[in-house]
C-alpha cells in the first residue's frame, strides 16, 4: 500500500500540458521548496506543467519539514530504518508519477524528473527501476544510491545530467563524479555540469545548463512544443 503525495501544480489547465516537471525537493524541505522554479522555466517550456509534491513524512530534526528518508547520521536513525523508509517512499514516488501521467494523459517520455539534493536521489532511484524510461532526469546536489545494484535493477536508461556545486558542504562535491561512473557503466546517457564556487544550493549557472537539458530531452529545441 502506498501513501499519497501531497502536490501543488502550476501550469496549462489539467490535460492541456504537452510536457510535465516534477520536482523532487531535499530533506528538511519540502515541494514549495522548488516549486518556485517554475516562474523562470514555464517560458522556456510552454505548454509544460510543473509538480512538486511533499515527501511523505516529517522531517525528524526539522518538524515543519519533510523527509524522503531519515538520515542516520543526522537524526540518529539506524541504516535499517532509512533504507526500509527510503523503499517506501520510492513505492509512493512511483505511484505518484503513474497518477500525474495518467491525469494529464501524457506517456513517460514527455516527464522530467528535477530533484535537489535527496530528491536526486530519489529521482536516480526511482526512475531506472520504471519499466518505461522518462525523457530525462535533472540531479542537482545529490548521490547515488545503492550504486553496485544499478546495472542489474535498472529497467529503463533515460538520460540524465549531474549537476553539483564544487563547494558543497552537505553532499561531497566527488558524489557527482560516483554517480556518473555508475550511471556510465550501467549504459545510461550521462552529462555533467559543476558550478563553481557554489554550496550546497541550485547557481544560475546550473539552472541555465539544466533547462538547455531539459528543451532538448522535450524536444523544444527542435520546434517549440505548445
Amino acid at each position: 500500500m502506498t501513501r499519497e503525495l501531497k502536490s501543488e501544480r502550476r501550469g496549462p489547465p489539467e490535460g492541456e500540458a504537452s510536457a510535465v516537471v516534477v520536482f523532487l525537493h531535499g530533506y528538511g524541505a519540502d515541494g514549495a521548496d522548488l516549486l518556485g522554479l517554475a516562474e523562470p522555466l514555464s517560458p522556456h517550456l510552454p505548454g509544460t506543467a510543473f509538480y512538486a509534491p511533499d515527501a511523505p513524512e516529517p522531517c525528524a530534526v526539522n518538524p515543519g519539514g519533510r523527509q524522503w528518508f531519515p538520515i542516520p547520521w543526522i537524526d540518529g536513525s539506524s541504516e535499517e530504518q532509512a533504507t526500509a523508509s527510503m523503499l517506501a517512499s520510492a513505492r509512493d514516488l512511483d505511484a505518484f508519477l503513474d497518477q500525474v501521467l495518467a491525469r494529464e494523459g501524457l506517456s513517460p517520455d514527455r516527464m522530467i524528473l528535477f530533484g535537489f539534493s535527496q530528491g536526486t536521489m530519489m529521482a536516480l532511484h526511482v526512475a531506472p527501476r520504471r519499466p518505461e524510461p522518462v525523457a530525462g532526469i535533472v540531479a542537482f546536489s545529490g548521490r547515488l544510491l545503492a550504486p553496485e545494484r544499478l546495472a542489474t535493477e535498472a529497467l529503463s536508461k533515460p538520460p540524465v545530467i549531474l549537476i553539483h556545486g564544487d563547494a558543497d558542504e552537505v553532499v561531497p562535491p566527488q558524489s557527482l563524479n560516483e554517480a556518473g561512473e555508475a550511471l556510465q557503466a550501467a549504459g545510461f546517457e550521462v552529462y555533467a555540469h559543476v558550478m563553481r564556487g557554489t554550496g550546497h544550493g541550485i547557481a544560475p549557472d546550473g539552472l541555465s545548463v539544466a533547462l538547455a537539458f531539459m528543451r532538448d530531452k522535450l524536444g523544444f529545441d527542435g520546434g517549440e512544443r505548445g
